[in-house]
């Protein structure tokens, strides 16, 4: 069982930055490939960004290449999502997920966490 827990949203205007944090329990979180999903309003779930398990290999939405960076430290158990010229196009609920291996699809994703409110204004 993985416990996952995002923090470090907020209202930010456009062109600022955010980094996401993603605290997890739990022994076994190198062995996991963590990702980061966003949902906007009235819009489906959106893979953004993953990592695996050793950070090695990382995938990224063509909509942030460039912008965002994944990252993760297992020592502290956590993932980051540093996201950098934010657009308002951006404005969503993200998500952190650990799956057991790294991929882009949400449904191969295990365990969730309750998400954090980001906003861009223009």
């Amino acid at each position: 069982q993985v416990q996952l827990v995002e923090s470090g949203g907020g209202l930010v205007q456009a062109g600022n930055s955010l980094r996401l944090s993603c605290a997890a329990s739990g022994r076994t979180f190198s062995s996991y490939a963590m990702g980061w999903f966003r949902q906007a309003p009235g819009k489906e779930r959106e893979f953004v960004a993953a990592i695996s398990g050793s950070g090695g290999v990382t995938y990224y939405v063509d909509s942030v290449k460039g912008r965002f960076t994944i990252s993760r430290d297992n020592a502290k158990t956590t993932v980051y999502l540093q996201m950098n010229s934010l657009k308002p196009e951006d404005t969503a609920i993200y998500y952190c997920a650990a799956s057991v291996a790294i991929n882009r699809e949400a449904r191969r994703y295990q365990y969730w966490g309750r998400g954090t409110q980001v906003a861009v204004t223009s």
